[in-house]
């Protein structure tokens, strides 16, 4: 495979993982975290952008999908983990956030005051998703192709957005924020579960073993070694673009206060480029924002339809766009809320059966280590997951457990997802001798009956 290749499967990745909706997390960091910000955004880069390289490759460690890593575990875990991911990637979260985003950077600015009630968001909506259904009932080569133009536009606004805003403002970055004030590498490093890239990235991971297979590479260890190469690429483009609208995010906490990232895109494209410029900005990632939306919608349809033989693929696309319509008139504000506890409980999961996947032949691939791991990470990740859903600590348990190594910045699940791992490994060693015991036993009952 040419070095080529390996770029142009790196910008493919980026371009899966470049949804638009990822833009509005940097810009809101960079104002809460201020000073803080470097350690903030370095956090955030090892969840927003290494765990999904390595959500990636561990599809490749497997040469399938990721019902097939998830199966490792138990084939019905393989199942519902992968369906929650296609919802969390669907309908649930990134179809409505990208919608949003598109309304917030691409119509609100055009229609200013009007477009701060619901009913402006409302009209959007049905005609936004009324496309992406009927374009999602026969998808075809022009919404990849659209995607491959809009891609690298995008990309050189940001760098223009970023490299004006270097030049342009020059205000001190001001003192951390709220959960920034404390542990801003640890926030950072939560605040990258929402973009939702590293669980995408085991749904995504199958695209790039059969762009690799397209080429010629068929074996597992070159597979795995280009997965890493083109990821790299990925990586570098998604750490400079993060970097950057963090850091522009950074320098306009002083100049006001804004609900979202996507008001502070907006609003730092119309102070640098003008009006003209904020309308090109939201007109690129509104269309860019409405592509990913097919292509999710079309991918999580075809997930399930396969999936279940007996449902049909119209049928779930209905069932979805209906789904991503009715939320995305919650707003974008009160989309991230709900988000939160849901991707506060999946991430810790994803990330021990990707780190696990690694390490798969030192433990000779034990279903028990893979349990044991997994059941031990549950019962933190459902206690955070209570406690983002709730809104603040719930007292019986957090007491219960407050004695864990990085349990108050939100990485409870670390320890025990290893203590989990050993167990587990003791429970097959134990289990692999007893099984020796057994059959030598058998063979020395056999022998004495012929004798």
């Amino acid at each position: 495979m040419t070095k080529k290749d390996t770029v142009t499967i790196g910008f493919m990745l980026f371009a899966l993982f470049f949804g638009a909706g990822n833009l509005i997390y940097p810009p809101q960091l960079g104002i809460e975290a201020g000073s803080s910000y470097w350690s903030a955004i370095a956090g955030f880069i090892i969840t927003g952008v290494g765990l999904p390289i390595l959500a990636v490759t561990a599809i490749a460690f497997v040469n399938d999908d990721a019902k097939a890593l998830g199966s490792r575990v138990h084939p019905w875990f393989g199942l519902i983990f992968t369906s929650l991911i296609y919802l969390a990637i669907g309908p649930f979260f990134a179809i409505p956030r990208a919608a949003n985003v598109a309304y917030e950077t691409g119509i609100k600015p055009m229609v200013g005051s009007a477009g701060e009630g619901s009913s402006a968001l409302l009209i959007f909506s049905i005609i936004f998703f009324a496309l992406v259904f009927w374009i999602s009932l026969n998808p075809s080569k022009i919404v990849d192709r659209i995607g491959q133009w809009l891609t690298p536009i995008l990309l050189i606004a940001m760098v223009a957005l970023s490299i004006a805003s270097f030049l342009t403002f020059d205000a001190p970055m001001q003192e951390p924020t709220g959960k920034y004030s404390a542990a801003p590498f640890f926030e950072g490093f939560l605040e990258g579960y929402l973009t939702m890239d590293a669980i995408a990235g085991l749904a995504f991971g199958i695209i790039v073993v059969t762009a690799l297979k397209e080429r010629g590479v068929t074996d597992r260890k070159t597979t795995i070694k280009q997965t890493i190469k083109a990821g790299s690429v990925t990586a570098i483009g998604l750490i400079v673009v993060y970097g950057s609208i963090g850091w522009m995010g950074a320098k306009m906490a002083s100049m006001g206060s804004y609900a979202n990232g996507g008001e502070i895109l907006a609003d730092g494209a119309n102070m640098l480029f003008g009006s003209f410029g904020a309308l090109l900005l939201g007109t690129i990632v509104a269309l860019a924002c409405f592509t990913t939306c097919i292509g999710l919608t079309v991918a999580c349809s075809q997930f399930f339809s396969n999936t279940f033989k007996s449902v049909k693929y119209t049928h779930v696309a209905i069932v979805f766009t209906l789904i991503s319509f009715g939320l995305t008139n919650m707003g974008l504000s009160q989309i991230i809320a709900y988000s939160v506890p849901a991707l506060v409980f999946i991430y810790p999961l994803a990330i021990v059966l990707i780190v696990l996947s690694f390490f798969h032949k030192l433990f000779n691939g034990s279903k028990h280590v893979y349990r044991g791991a997994l059941i031990f990470t549950s019962v933190i990740a459902i206690y955070d997951g209570l406690e983002a859903f709730n809104g603040e600590e719930i007292t019986a348990f957090k007491n219960a457990l407050d004695f864990l190594p990085l349990f108050a910045e939100g990485l409870g699940w670390v320890i025990p997802a290893a203590v989990g791992a050993l167990i587990g490994g003791v429970i097959e060693f134990v289990a692999f001798f007893t099984k020796k015991k057994r059959n030598l036993a058998v063979k020395d009952t056999s022998y004495k009956a012929s004798s």
